[in-house]
């Protein structure tokens, strides 16, 4: 089984909006997560948790503010990459609108470790 790295991106407004959220808008927000986790089943290693306030570090040890829109991670185990996109299919996050995009990546091994 190979391990997949799923990032969530949204915008500044979007993030703005689910932050400004009720507390029983964001109790409906987490229903379909929990929907999404209860499809993936154990092949969901890792919920994960939402992101904020990245940083971009470059080779003279200087900072600034990162320009991804990462919001979040999860973890997953799946056979290959078809298999990720297909648990990744109707995830909320996606439903939230055409700012919010999901980015999945294969974890790969490193030798001797």
């Amino acid at each position: 089984m190979k391990k997949f790295i799923v990032i969530y991106h949204a915008n500044n407004e979007a993030m703005q909006q689910m932050a400004g959220a009720t507390p029983e808008q964001q109790k409906a927000g987490m229903e379909g997560w929990m929907k999404w986790a209860q499809k993936c089943g154990d092949k969901l290693v890792d919920m994960g948790a939402p992101l904020m306030g990245g940083q971009s570090l470059d080779a003279n040890g200087a900072n600034t503010n990162s320009s991804k829109e990462v919001t979040g991670y999860s973890v997953l185990h799946a056979n290959d990459m078809k298999e990720a996109i297909s648990l990744l299919q109707g995830h909320p996050h996606i439903g939230m609108g055409g700012a919010c995009t999901i980015e999945v990546h294969e974890t790969m091994p490193i030798p001797g470790m």
